[in-house]
């Protein structure tokens, strides 16, 4: 069995000066033994590994990138099975979670390497903790379709499953649909649903809204196009 580790580890939610504030400092010890980071994209991965206390400098540490469009697993896996420890994060949050990640977590187990989950902020988790909405039973329904009638009948199904069994719905949204997702789910969702939207978690800038539909209808709506947003709702 391979001697190498794959650290799966938390970022930030947002550019905040000081990552101490959200992540344990279990991360910045495993951060400071990496010898390579798989990460979204390199500009994300480079500007994680800035934040902390590092074994070379943080440009030169090898970054690879994993993203929807990633296929060869064990080519990403290759220096964790000769013997390195490297890390897997994504842009925001906790890998493998509405990220990509959960192949690559599969396979390093399929090939008996260790993988070691570190704890951090999940915006999911963090919407549903403040958004006053049934936390009991909940379900994550990742992105809505682009198309607005596809996304309408998507909210439909999505309605209908939390009037039979209570659960709360969560999903997501690329920031410039925000706007057309939250005006969809005005048209469609019954007065009595409780919708709840909450946007920049974390920052200076965050905002958290539960209301019925009834009374979102009467009220200003929130400026968050652009802005990472999560949406919940359940009668």
């Amino acid at each position: 069995m391979t001697k190498g580790k794959l650290f799966l580890l938390p970022n930030v939610l947002g550019d905040v000066l000081h990552h101490e504030i959200f992540l344990p400092p279990s991360v910045d010890k495993a951060v400071s033994i990496l010898d390579g980071l798989i990460a979204e994209s390199e500009k994300g991965g480079r500007r994680f590994l800035g934040r902390f206390q590092t074994k070379k400098r943080p440009q030169d540490i090898p970054i690879a990138l994993l993203n929807k469009h990633t296929r060869d697993y064990d080519f990403l896996l290759e220096p964790v099975r000769e013997g390195e420890v490297w890390g897997v994060v994504s842009d925001a949050g906790l890998p493998c979670i509405a990220d990509p990640g959960a192949r690559l977590v599969a396979r390093a187990k399929e090939t008996g390497i260790k993988v070691q989950a570190f704890v951090g902020p999940s915006s999911l988790m963090m919407a549903l903790m403040q958004s006053g909405l049934n936390g009991q039973r909940f379900h994550f329904d990742g992105y809505l379709p682009k198309e607005p009638e596809r996304r309408k009948e998507r909210i439909e199904q999505l309605a209908k499953h939390s009037r039979q069994d209570g659960a709360t719905q969560i999903f997501i949204e690329a920031p410039h649909r925000n706007k057309y997702t939250l005006e969809a789910l005005l048209e469609v969702l019954g007065d009595e649903t409780r919708l709840c939207v909450a946007w920049e978690l974390t920052l200076p800038t965050q905002g958290i809204l539960t209301q019925e539909i009834a009374l979102w209808k009467k009220s200003p709506l929130p400026a968050i196009e652009k802005k990472p947003a999560i949406f919940l709702f359940n009668f």
